[in-house]
């Protein structure tokens, strides 16, 4: 029993705490939030026990309160009033109790009483907000609003109240700076008190949750620059004080480095990713924390998906780097353009040293063994971009490593849609390192390849249900055999005397790319089989470049039939034709394509006359 009224209190409140660390799953079935309620119940205890809020702060919040109590919550400067004596005191004291009762109410999903005492709460430290006593309970509890908030969509309040508290750790750092006092040890004997590192790691762990938050609301305002700012800075935060679960820190990181894959910062990207990888394989190897979930290697499946995701981000970067590559060095039929590749290699030179220099500094994560660990990965990667075919096949085996990785979870029994884009992503990487290959016999064998792992997909795919994933599949597919089919042809050009092999092997490959084309088109046709007026605007562009591949590739067939001949340029006009109608039709799809408009209009003129010309022939004969 206790002695005296203050050790009831103090015993009550420390018996609440435990209560509320007891994990869900720990309590009866039926009753999941029973040692929530029993905290609760403790709590209730305490504030009674407490006696009255002073200055009659019972009084149920004002209108400008759940704002964040006014100016404030905009982040303007707070005054330093010590709470000091017992009025402040007990005022202080109540302030744990609404809090701790605040995220009670918020944890059984009862957000609106979470709300009412986390507002309680600030209104009874306003004035002390600043002060070393009150600051990280205070900014704990505008955090609480902030999620809260945040959980509401009513994103801007949360943004009020995060700002808020972010303000408020800055100016506190930089006017006293000292640890302040753990909101736990308002109801410790002094001999308890916690030491000035323990304060301070408690303290900048409040800040770095601040941080995560504001990224998170950041993120949902699409101001992706300032959320990819604080998710970096969360991240460097949670690894200078040792505060982090290795999974849940390797898959932020490596998501961040999609933002920067985006932004081609492949430097920083690259380095998010290496990261990643070095904590990931901490998993299993670091020491039990209280802040350790049970996701952290008690479950095998959340281990191998998370390895599978963070391949995948992998995959991104290499593959992305590599387009960006051929983008900058192809002409304008989508080949190598040497001069180009020339005034890169130049410019080599000013990549490597901006290595040395901020960009580096500024985002590097850890220090000591563990940025050599980081080093030591990224090392092995390149972030320039590829200049030659050696660099480019460097990038594509680090990325087919990858895709080998992610495959090992996202399998097609069961992820149908994630083994889909890991393969579509290979056969990509096969794609862009072709367009660096000089040698045309090896760059069919790498379509080929793509074909051989694209259309096995297909055959067990239903069209009804993944309708949009068959049409990616089917015009990937025939644009593969399509540029396999114009390499044989450039192939047979420099033979004096292409033999029947060859021309055998360029008309199939002809052939199989009208196929997938045309199975491509006809996924576009209602119900009844007819071809739409009007196409959308999300499969447009891809149906304006079937039609016009149809119409070449019917170009293409090579016949000694004059009869059949006939027939495939006549195919071929029709689809020539077709763009040229629907582009003056709907004038918003000639943007869209066009240099395949151009090319149609000037087929449309000329074709006739070469037919004509081989009727004139055909009577002749």
């Amino acid at each position: 029993m206790a002695d005296s009224p203050w050790d009831e209190i103090r015993e009550k409140f420390q018996t609440a705490l435990a209560l509320s660390r007891v994990e869900l799953h720990k309590n009866p079935e039926k009753e999941p939030y029973k040692s929530k309620y029993s905290a609760r119940a403790l709590l209730e205890e305490v504030k009674a026990l407490l006696g009255p809020a002073p200055e009659d702060e019972d009084e149920r919040p004002q209108a400008d309160d759940s704002l964040g109590a006014g100016e404030h919550a905009l982040g303007l400067p707070a005054e330093l009033v010590e709470a000091e004596g017992p009025v402040a005191q007990g005022a202080v004291r109540r302030a744990v109790i609404e809090f701790h009762l605040g995220v009670n109410h918020i944890d059984t999903e009862e957000l609106s009483a979470g709300e009412e005492h986390l507002v309680k709460c600030l209104r009874l430290l306003r004035k002390y907000r600043l002060s070393h006593d009150c600051v990280s309970l205070y900014i704990q509890a505008q955090n609480n609003l902030g999620i809260l908030w945040s959980e509401r969509e009513e994103i801007e309040t949360a943004q009020a109240y995060l700002e808020s508290s972010e303000a408020l750790y800055n100016q506190y750092m930089k006017e006293i700076g000292s640890p302040p006092l753990d909101p736990t040890e308002h109801f410790l004997p002094e001999e308890e008190k916690l030491p000035e590192q323990e304060r301070s790691k408690r303290f900048e762990k409040v800040y770095t949750h601040n941080l995560y938050y504001l990224a998170q609301v950041y993120q949902h305002m699409e101001m992706f620059e300032k959320a990819a700012h604080y998710c970096h800075s969360t991240l460097k935060r949670q690894l200078e004080h040792n505060a982090y679960h290795p999974m849940e820190w390797a898959i932020n990181a490596a998501t961040l480095s999609q933002f920067y894959i985006n932004k081609q910062c492949f430097m920083e990207a690259r380095h998010c990713l290496s990261a990643a990888n070095v904590i990931f394989g901490q998993i299993g190897k670091i020491r039990t924390t209280e802040d350790t979930t049970e996701a952290e290697g008690d479950v095998p499946e959340l281990y191998h998906q998370r390895k599978g995701e963070i391949a995948r981000c992998w995959i991104k970067y290499c593959l992305t780097l590599m387009q960006n590559a051929q983008l900058s060095m192809q002409d304008n039929i989508g080949e190598l353009d040497l001069d180009k590749q020339s005034e890169l290699r130049a410019l080599r030179k000013k990549e490597l040293d901006e290595e040395e220099s901020v960009r580096k500094k500024a985002v590097q994560f850890g220090t000591g063994e563990l940025c050599d660990a980081i080093s030591a990965v990224e090392e092995k990667v390149s972030y320039l971009r590829p200049l030659d075919f050696e660099e480019a096949r460097e990038l594509f085996l680090t990325g087919q490593h990858y895709v080998f990785e992610a495959k090992e979870f996202f399998q097609i029994d069961g992820y149908v849609t994630d083994h889909i884009e890991v393969v579509q992503d290979h056969s990509a990487l096969f794609k862009v390192l072709a367009f660096f290959e000089t040698d045309m016999e090896r760059r069919c064998k790498m379509h080929k390849r793509r074909i051989a792992m694209l259309e096995p997909l297909i055959v067990d795919l239903n069209p009804q249900y993944y309708l949009l994933v068959n049409r990616q599949i089917q015009f990937e597919i025939a644009h593969a055999y399509y540029d396999m089919m114009d390499l044989k042809v450039a192939i047979a050009d420099k033979l004096r005397d292409p033999d029947s092999h060859i021309v055998k092997k360029i008309n199939n490959l002809n052939k199989s790319a009208l196929k997938y084309y045309q199975l491509f088109l006809d996924s576009l046709r209602d119900p009844n089989k007819v071809f739409p007026e009007h196409i959308g605007e999300d499969v447009l562009r891809p149906a304006m470049l079937a039609k016009f591949r149809v119409a070449r590739l019917y170009g293409k067939i090579i016949t000694a039939d004059p009869k059949k001949e006939l027939e495939n340029l006549a195919t071929s006009l029709e689809h020539y034709k077709f763009i040229v109608d629907y582009c003056e039709k709907h004038p918003e799809a000639a943007q869209e394509i066009e240099v395949e408009l151009e090319l149609s209009k000037e087929m449309v003129s000329l074709l006739p006359t070469k037919m004509e010309r081989f009727r004139t022939k055909m009577a002749l004969t």
